[in-house]
């Protein structure tokens, strides 16, 4: 996401100053004793990340800590995923989710924390950083919950904390709810989930509507005829396939779709031959298409599709291999509580809480929750020094990118404001949010006995599988790519 933002005008008259400003204050006493143990949770987890599916430590800690503070904890949902459930009188359930998963990426920060943690990822050893701020985000989460247990006067209702594995990998939302999470544990009325950016600490963007993109993954393999450099008019050539395939696809993006509208189709892989002198007899790649509507999506697919079997045919080849991975839908925030929720973050931060003028590029699979029919708002947190990024725009530098080896998000006072975004727009019933539309009464967490996590059925019908099996496909997918 781009670092600029701009002033949103709120739609609905702001919460009484007086009333935010006394829950601003209560928030910053509690955050204040709070803070250490916060940043020294932040740098354990930084230190110690586990891979998509291999969250163990990570959620057994996180247990522990709900636990602590009197939820009703549920471990084991959908792998490691964790549900704590936090009951205080009548009004609507509010769900607050964060991910715990890292990347297989060396860390080459030089932070004294720095992720020295190797793990096994698609049959390698590897190196494992958090690149993508989770680990803030689960401080986050866990300051969020003590706030709101320490301040239960001032709000009232069930509010259901959510720890979910597999961000990463596109599967973790869906590996919750396919094990039964709403069922579990009801329908919530709201959902909350925040992510830190490249933007400046202190601020907090927010947007209704779409926030993030639908992102498919694509897999396509050119099948030619190999023979001697030398000699190509015995080949039909793939590798000359696939290069006018690269090239030719993005006039689906220029020719084809909206100029106002959003769409990408990038190529992230190519792999064809192993000798200079010898032309192979096939050609893979792998890429990614990018939208944030249905039909710009529909579109795009349908144009890489034709274009890709144009170009087979241009060069005498068989029709080439083309499979579409589904991944990420689109985040697509509820306007009402959006709006609603910006009136506080306006109050809350002044002119630190911004409007975004334009969905994110990247994909989150909080959408999963969203499809489910739990309204939500999704927002950002910044994370990095104002001054530096502005002086690194001047310098014509690109802002810190997560998924490299080096995104440091600043801890000081990044955390504080996550924290206190979600312990001010939590709460809805003191500040005056609208109440639910619907009545949906959370049951008891039920009592059965945990699913064995390599048992977990994901999906129904002919298509349903283990989460073993899961795990094996979401393996091979990343073998193409990693998703953010």
């Amino acid at each position: 996401m781009e670092s600029q933002v701009v002033e949103g005008a709120p739609t609905r008259p702001a919460a009484p100053p007086m009333q935010v400003a006394e829950l601003m204050s209560a928030i910053a006493a509690q955050l204040d004793a709070d803070y250490p143990s916060l940043d020294a949770l932040y740098k354990d987890i930084h230190a110690n990340p586990e891979l998509p599916f291999q969250e163990v430590r990570t959620a057994a800690k996180l247990a522990g800590l709900m636990r602590e503070l009197g939820l009703e904890v549920t471990e084991n949902v959908g792998g490691a995923g964790v549900v704590a459930v936090l009951r205080n009188g009548d009004g609507p359930t509010v769900m607050v989710r964060t991910e715990m998963d890292g990347l297989p990426i060396e860390e080459q920060t030089g932070l004294p924390y720095a992720s020295s943690a190797r793990s096994r990822w698609l049959g390698d050893e590897v190196s494992v950083m958090h690149s993508c701020g989770h680990d803030i985000h689960m401080a986050c989460w866990v300051g969020a919950a003590r706030a709101l247990v320490r301040l239960k006067d001032a709000w009232s209702g069930t509010l259901v904390f959510i720890a979910q594995p597999a961000e990463e990998a596109g599967a973790g939302a869906k590996a919750m709810l396919e094990d039964g999470f709403i069922e579990r544990f009801g329908k919530p009325d709201f959902g909350f989930a925040l992510h830190v950016a490249p933007i400046p600490a202190g601020v907090v963007a927010y947007k209704g509507g779409v926030f993030s993109s639908f992102a498919d993954g694509l897999d396509l393999t050119f099948n030619g005829r190999g023979g001697h450099g030398s000699m190509p008019q015995g080949t039909i050539d793939p590798i000359m396939m696939a290069s006018r395939f690269v090239v030719d696809v993005q006039s689906v993006v220029s020719r084809e779709i909206d100029p106002f509208a959003f769409g990408v189709v990038s190529m992230g892989a190519i792999q064809g031959g192993a000798a200079g002198n010898v032309i192979p007899a096939c050609c893979r790649l792998h890429g990614t298409i990018r939208s944030f509507d249905q039909a710009v999506r529909t579109q795009l697919i349908s144009g890489v599709e034709r274009t890709a079997k144009a170009v087979a045919t241009m060069a005498g080849a068989p029709e080439p291999e083309i499979t579409i991975r589904e991944g990420a839908k689109a985040v697509v925030n509820d306007e009402t509580l959006t709006t609603s929720t910006g009136v506080i973050f306006r109050a809350a931060f002044g002119d630190r809480a911004v409007l975004m003028p334009r969905p994110m590029s990247a994909s989150e699979d909080y959408s999963e929750f969203i499809h489910a029919g739990v309204p939500s708002n999704f927002f950002f947190i910044g994370g990095f020094d104002g001054a530096a990024l502005a002086a690194a725009r001047a310098r014509g530098e690109p802002s810190p990118m997560p998924h490299t080896s080096t995104y440091a998000p600043t801890p000081e006072p990044t955390i504080r404001t996550g924290v206190t975004a979600m312990s001010c727009g939590v709460p809805t019933r003191p500040l005056g949010l609208p109440r639910p539309t619907r009545s949906q009464s959370t049951p008891s967490v039920s009592p059965r006995k945990p699913t064995p996590v390599d048992s977990i059925q994901v999906g129904k019908g002919p298509g349903a599988m283990t989460l073993t099996r899961m795990r094996s496909l979401v393996r091979c997918a990343a073998r193409k790519r990693l998703r953010w």
